[in-house]
């Protein structure tokens, strides 16, 4: 289930480039510098956009608020998740890089299925499992899905984590996701994060 959960959470990514499912806010607003409450600075041209952290992306923090990103014009799209949770995609430089997943109105995840963004210690998708071994050592761990059926690479930062789920098609890392262990690591474990 944690495989198809992947390749849904990827599919919409590519379908945020090609047809956005709800209209948030426009795109013109992208230019907004920071969103309201964040204290990192908008990304720049689209060269910048290259790190993705368990703090999160750009402008895009974990626990900031959906409504405040969606007034500064940061959202693009929105579509509707188990109760209580949404997924977004974004506008400007990280617009089809990433997507976002929140919990009750907060940031809760950030993912992508594209290079970049990278990881902070430079992994990325499209990497083998056992590169991830020689860049994290052991500071990551393989882990299975409660079905057995999906494997993932995770790696913790206190209570967030690191998680490169594999291709559903290809070996390797198909989708790679930060954001706190409640949410993600507990959603690939569940098959749902709710």
């Amino acid at each position: 289930m944690n495989r198809l959960s992947s390749t849904v959470l990827a599919g919409l990514l590519t379908l945020a480039t090609l047809a956005p499912m709800q209209v948030a806010a426009p795109a013109a607003a992208a230019s907004t510098s920071r969103a309201i409450g964040d204290t990192a600075p908008a990304p720049g041209p689209a060269s910048e956009v290259e790190v993705l952290s368990v703090g999160g992306a750009g402008p895009y923090r974990i626990g900031a608020r959906l409504d405040r990103l969606v007034a500064a014009g940061l959202i693009d799209w929105t579509a509707p998740g188990c109760p209580g949770v949404t997924y977004a995609g974004v506008t400007g430089a990280w617009a089809g890089k990433i997507m976002l997943g929140f919990r009750d109105g907060r940031l809760t995840s950030v993912g992508t299925a594209t290079v970049p963004p990278r990881s902070p210690a430079g992994a990325s998708v499209g990497m083998s499992f056992a590169a991830l071994e020689d860049i994290y050592g052991t500071r990551g761990s393989l882990i299975r899905n409660d079905a057995g059926d999906a494997e993932a690479y995770l790696v913790r930062f206190g209570s967030r984590v690191e998680l490169f789920t594999g291709h559903p098609i290809r070996p390797g890392v198909g989708y790679y996701e930060a954001g706190p262990a409640s949410f993600v690591e507990a959603g690939f474990r569940r098959g749902s994060p709710c």
